[in-house]
């Protein structure tokens, strides 16, 4: 391991040196605690003396006879004479919670299948790029309530992404937790996937076969706090080695300690995990958490910019670029920062895409709203053009978004239950045609009811009633569309992507719009009110003829309009359409 570089923050592989290696000689570990005074290997009732390397801030033990699956731990001697049992900071694996100890995993063990996919890979910019977003441990529960293994995972999952339309999944955070209701975002494994769901290796296996059905991973990462737990990594060599030295900036809104990046081993720390995730397990990208919170000191822009956790920042999606240069850095942020998507090169953060909360929060906010309030509230939805050109957006509709007493998405609809639905099928469209990179959380495509709850599956008993089924055939068909017409996704980020065919008709409140790509042209009419429109005109110069595509209100859909029923034709230049109530219609533009 380069020190110096370690020191400083520059490198992106020091789990390769700290940590466990299995070798043929037998396992090496160390580990990195300047303020202890001494540390002791810890493993089955044995106890090893570690020995003091290069600097004497480094710590080794070569123990011959310890391989794959065992569980150790070091015992971190303070200078007041008390010690305090750590699992290792760079540790591959850990035991199921409640215990806590690192376990020891060769990474060699599994040898992956994908090199064509990992060739051909890129972030999708000019691609069309569908995210279900997914808790591993409540999609789908065994008969017993257990969870699925990683491997056993992608037998029922990529079937079901195939069949409902999305070519990448992104896992919410698997490094090790010793909370559930955590859902992963209070980590003690920074470097070891969740033994809730098997081995390293198991999970080598699922990413492997999710390239080889041609289907990407992300995986949610945690580069700004870190769990308090006394074992993992707070206060591990009885100093603030990771964290703050004070309460003020040290702890987090929830309730965990903050990272401290203006130090260099910390920086190396979290961009060799960055690093580690896309490396060793062919990860495609990075869903970075709490980006805002990073940006600005706890997150709240009157404390000003943290200048070094930006710099931090930069740093790292550079370097990941460099080594990884066709995945995906997407970032988690709900301020008005500038410049979050721009190449770093030109003074940006250098991610690929900024999740687009501002647009959320007003689409979901437009459609709780009583229909005839609909008309003041006209402008939420298209105000997000005003600004979607200032970054590379993506659009979330997110586990944050159906928790805590917020409701599911489709409760989130005005109306009784049978109103609902009309209205989130043409809201689905509208996120659809609408620019951006999309992402949908489990349980929305089915129309979930029910909060979710980490502790058991999906209601996916709900697909049995004809209207939740036509739904998820709904959102089947229309992602299917997504991801075959270039129109949607090709002009994403450019000006002549998108273009308003009519936005001000905030009495009847309907919109319509217009997708193009080089060689295609798409158009969307929405009718957001409780009334039947008829004969709506809109101007497409030019255009001599259209093809519908999907209708939200089509029988088969749940809705009251048969698929052989006219409702949208050319006439002399201009548009004219049908629209029931809460409805929306896709065309092909000739």
């Amino acid at each position: 391991m380069d020190m110096y570089g370690f020191y400083t923050g520059t490198i992106f592989d020091a789990y390769e040196y700290l940590g466990a290696h299995v070798t043929p000689e037998g396992t090496v570990f160390r580990t990195f605690a300047p303020g202890a005074d001494r540390i002791d290997f810890l493993c089955d009732g044995r106890v090893i003396p570690m020995q003091r390397v290069h600097d004497g801030n480094f710590y080794e033990a070569a123990v011959p006879d310890i391989e794959d699956g065992c569980a150790y731990e070091y015992r971190i001697w303070q200078r007041n004479g008390s010690y305090v049992d750590h699992c290792d900071p760079y540790g591959f694996g850990m035991e199921l919670r409640p215990d806590h100890r690192s376990v020891v995993r060769d990474l060699g063990r599994y040898t992956f299948h994908d090199q064509r996919w990992m060739k051909r890979r890129t972030s999708r910019q000019n691609e069309p790029l569908n995210i279900y977003e997914m808790h591993m441990g409540s999609w789908r529960r065994k008969e017993d309530g257990s969870w699925y293994r990683y491997s056993e995972l992608g037998e029922l999952l990529i079937p079901y992404l195939k069949k409902s339309g999305y070519n990448y999944v992104e896992f919410l955070p698997l490094g090790e937790h010793p909370c559930d209701e955590s859902w992963g975002y209070q980590m003690t494994g920074f470097y070891a996937p969740t033994s809730r769901y098997g081995t390293a290796a198991e999970l080598m296996e699922l990413i492997d076969q999710l390239h080889q059905n041609g289907i990407g991973a992300i995986l949610d990462f945690v580069p700004a706090h870190f769990a308090l737990d006394a074992y993992g990594i707070s206060r591990y060599d009885g100093t603030a080695l990771y964290e703050y030295p004070h309460q003020d900036v040290g702890v987090s809104e929830w309730g965990s300690c903050n990272f401290m990046h203006s130090r260099g081993e910390v920086r190396s720390f979290l961009q060799s995990a960055a690093n580690y995730w896309l490396k060793e397990y062919h990860f495609d990208g990075l869903r970075m958490d709490a980006i805002s919170r990073m940006i600005y000191w706890q997150g709240d822009e009157r404390r000003g910019v943290n200048g070094n956790a930006v710099s931090f920042l930069k740093y790292m999606n550079r370097g990941l670029k460099s080594l990884h240069p066709g995945c995906i850095l997407a970032a988690e942020d709900s301020t008005n920062f500038p410049n979050v998507t721009l190449e770093t090169e030109k003074g940006g953060l250098g991610f690929d895409y900024k999740w687009d909360l501002g647009w959320m929060h007003d689409t979901l906010e437009y459609f709780q709203s009583n229909p005839e309030d609909r008309t003041e509230k006209y402008h939420k939805l298209t105000f997000s053009m005003m600004y979607f050109r200032n970054e590379r957006y993506l659009l979330p509709y997110s586990h944050d978004e159906v928790v805590h007493g917020k409701a599911t998405v489709l409760q989130k609809m005005n109306g009784q239950y049978e109103q609902k639905f009309p209205q989130a099928r043409a809201m689905y469209l509208y996120m659809m045609i609408h620019p951006g990179k999309k992402l949908n959380f489990m349980g929305n495509e089915i129309g979930h009811f029910r909060e979710w709850d980490e502790k058991r599956e999906q209601d996916w008993e709900l697909l049995k009633y004809p209207i939740h089924d036509a739904f998820y055939h709904y959102i089947a068909e229309l992602n299917r569309l997504y991801l075959t017409h270039p129109a949607f996704s090709e002009g994403d980020y450019q000006e002549q992507g998108f273009t308003w065919l009519d936005c001000h008709q905030e009495e009847r409140r309907i919109y319509a719009l217009q997708r193009m790509s080089g060689g295609e042209q798409l158009a969307a009419v929405f009718n957001f009110s409780e009334c039947e429109q008829e004969n709506y005109r809109v101007p497409i110069p030019g255009v001599t003829s259209v093809r519908v595509l999907l209708y939200s209100d089509w029988e088969r859909f749940g809705g009251t309009t048969a698929e052989h029923t006219e409702v949208a034709r050319m006439e002399d230049d201009e548009l004219v359409c049908t629209l029931q109530p809460f409805s929306g219609i896709l065309l092909e533009v000739c």
